[in-house]
C-alpha cells in the first residue's frame, strides 16, 4: 500500500495513473470503508447524478465547473473499472484500449482511406458499421431501456435515419404531426383510453422527430418550456396573492386573463 500512496502523491506520474492508484488504495483494507462497500449497482445513482452535473456545467458555460464535473465523471469510470478488476473481469487500461479500437474502426475515412464526410454522413456511417460488423444484431439494438423516453425517441429516429428510413425535410414531419393530431382527435371521440394513449405516444415521437430535424435536443427544449411555465405561473401566483385572493376565487377566464398579462410582462 505504501507504493500506492507514493504514486498518488508523485507529481512525476501521469495524473490518470495517480487516479487509478488512488482508487485502488481507497478500495483496499487500508483505504476507506465507504469506498470498499460500493458495488456497480450502488454506484449507479452517482453515475447518473455526475452526468447531469456535467450537463449543467455545459449549459452554464462555466469552464472551471465543467473541468471539475468531468473529473467527477472520470472518477466514476475508474471506480467501476477498479471493482471489475477486483472481480477479475477487466481493468481501466482495457476500458481505454477498447474505446481506442472502437474509434479507429468507426472512422475508416480517417484511418483507412482518407475522404471527407459531413457530420451527418459520419453519424450514418457509424450506425452502418455497427450493424455490418455484427457488433449489433439490428439497427435499434443496444439502446438501454432505462434511457429517458424523449432521449430514446431521439436516438431511435437518428439510428433509423442512419440507414435511410427518415423524412427528407422538416415539412414532411409537420405533415405527420397534423396526421397524428387528427388521429388523436378521432381516438378521443371513440373514448378508447388505450387508443388515446397509443396516439399520444405517436404524436410525441413525431414531435421529437421534428426537433431532431432542426438539431434541437427535445429534452432541453421541454426543460426550457417547463422553466418558462414555472416562472410565469409564479408571477401569476404573486398577482393572486397581491389581490389577497386564492385561485378558487377566480374563474378560468379570469386566470387566463392574468396569464396573458404575465406573458406580456
Amino acid at each position: 500500500m505504501s507504493d500506492l500512496r507514493s504514486i498518488v502523491f508523485d507529481r512525476e506520474v501521469a495524473p490518470f495513473e495517480r487516479l487509478k492508484a488512488l482508487m485502488e488504495l481507497l478500495r483496499s483494507e487500508n483505504g476507506c470503508a465507504w469506498d470498499r462497500k460500493q458495488t456497480h449497482e450502488s454506484l449507479m445513482p452517482y453515475l447518473i447524478e455526475e452526468t447531469y452535473e456535467v450537463i449543467e456545467a455545459i449549459k452554464g458555460r462555466e469552464d472551471t465547473a465543467l473541468c471539475e464535473e468531468l473529473g467527477d465523471l472520470v472518477l466514476q469510470v475508474v471506480f467501476h473499472a477498479q471493482i471489475a478488476k477486483e472481480r477479475g473481469a477487466f481493468e481501466t487500461n482495457e476500458v481505454v484500449e477498447s474505446i481506442v479500437k472502437k474509434l479507429v474502426k468507426r472512422h475508416p475515412h480517417v484511418f483507412e482511406e482518407s475522404y471527407d464526410l459531413s457530420p451527418e454522413e459520419v453519424r450514418d456511417q457509424w450506425e452502418n458499421i455497427k450493424v455490418d460488423s455484427g457488433e449489433k444484431q439490428g439497427v435499434l439494438n443496444g439502446l438501454p431501456s432505462s434511457m429517458p423516453a424523449l432521449l430514446m425517441a431521439f436516438r431511435v429516429g437518428e439510428k433509423a435515419g442512419g440507414v435511410g428510413f427518415d423524412w427528407k425535410r422538416p415539412e414532411d414531419v409537420l405533415e405527420k404531426l397534423r396526421e397524428e393530431l387528427r388521429e388523436i382527435e378521432a381516438a378521443c371521440q371513440s373514448e378508447d383510453r388505450a387508443l388515446v394513449e397509443d396516439e399520444i405516444g405517436d404524436l410525441l415521437f413525431a414531435t421529437v422527430s421534428l426537433a431532431r430535424k432542426y438539431e434541437i435536443d427535445p429534452e432541453q427544449s421541454l426543460k426550457k418550456a417547463l422553466d418558462k411555465f414555472r416562472d410565469r405561473f409564479s408571477l401569476m401566483e404573486q398577482k393572486v396573492r397581491e389581490a389577497r385572493k386564492s385561485f378558487k376565487e377566480y374563474t378560468l377566464d379570469e386566470l387566463e386573463e392574468i396569464w396573458q398579462q404575465v406573458k406580456k410582462h
